[in-house]
C-alpha cells in the first residue's frame, strides 16, 4: 500500500512538473519509465494507474473524461500484462540470487536473464498507449482536422515517445532495482515457482 502510493506520488509529480511535454499530440512523459516496475514490484500496478488518473485529472490543459479513464485503464491493462509477461525474468533473477549465495555458479549461467525476458514485459506500455491513446488524441486535440493520416502519425508518435522513456530510462530503472535487497526481497515474495530455504 504504501509503495503503491509511494510510486503514484512520484507518477503525478514526474508527470505535472514537466507538463509542457507531458501532454499533447507528441508527448514525452517522464513519468512513464515508472510503467516499466510492475515487472518487479505488483504494487507498482496500482501506484502508476493512481498516478496517471491523478495526473490526467489534473492536467492543466483537460482532455476530459475520456483521456481520463481511458488513459488510465490504458496504464492498468499494459501494467498487469507487464507484470504476466515479467514471470520468467523474477523466476530467473530468484533462482540466480539463491544459487549465488550458495555459489552454484554452472545453474547460473544456465539460468542467466535474457534480453527478451526483460523487453517483452516492457512492451505493453508502449503498444497499448500507442493504439489506444494515440487513437484517441486527435479526436480530443484537434476534432476538426482529423485524418486517418493523423491519427496514423498520433500513434507512430506516441509509440515512439514510450519506446524512448520505457526502454531508455525505465529498463535500466527496473533493472537496477531487481539488484536491490527491495527488488529480491519481492521477487521471491511473489514468485510462487521458487522454494524457499525451507521446502529445501
Amino acid at each position: 500500500m504504501v509503495q503503491s502510493a509511494l510510486i503514484a506520488a512520484l507518477y503525478t509529480l514526474l508527470t505535472l512538473l514537466p507538463s509542457f511535454m507531458s501532454f499533447g499530440m507528441f508527448q514525452l512523459r517522464v513519468s512513464e519509465a515508472l510503467t516499466a516496475l510492475p515487472a518487479i514490484f505488483p504494487s507498482a500496478i496500482t501506484g502508476v494507474f493512481l498516478g496517471c488518473l491523478l495526473s490526467n485529472i489534473l492536467n492543466p490543459s483537460p482532455l476530459g473524461l475520456i483521456d481520463i479513464v481511458a488513459g488510465s485503464l490504458t496504464t492498468l491493462v499494459a501494467a498487469f500484462a507487464t507484470w504476466r509477461l515479467a514471470a520468467p525474468w523474477r523466476r530467473k533473477l530468484a533462482i540466480e540470487g539463491a544459487l549465488r549465495s550458495e555459489n552454484v555458479i554452472g545453474i547460473i549461467q544456465k539460468e542467466r536473464v535474457t534480453w527478451r525476458d526483460k523487453m517483452i514485459p516492457l512492451l505493453p506500455p508502449v503498444v497499448l498507449n500507442a493504439l489506444v491513446v494515440g487513437t484517441y488524441l486527435p479526436f480530443l486535440i484537434k476534432p476538426d482536422a482529423v485524418t486517418f493520416g493523423l491519427v496514423a502519425a498520433s500513434c507512430c508518435l506516441l509509440a515512439l515517445s514510450q519506446s524512448i522513456v520505457v526502454f531508455g530510462l525505465g529498463l535500466p530503472l527496473v533493472t537496477a532495482l531487481s539488484r536491490t535487497p527491495i527488488g529480491m526481497k519481492a521477487i521471491r515474495r511473489h514468485d510462487t515457482s521458487f522454494p524457499s530455504k525451507r521446502e529445501r
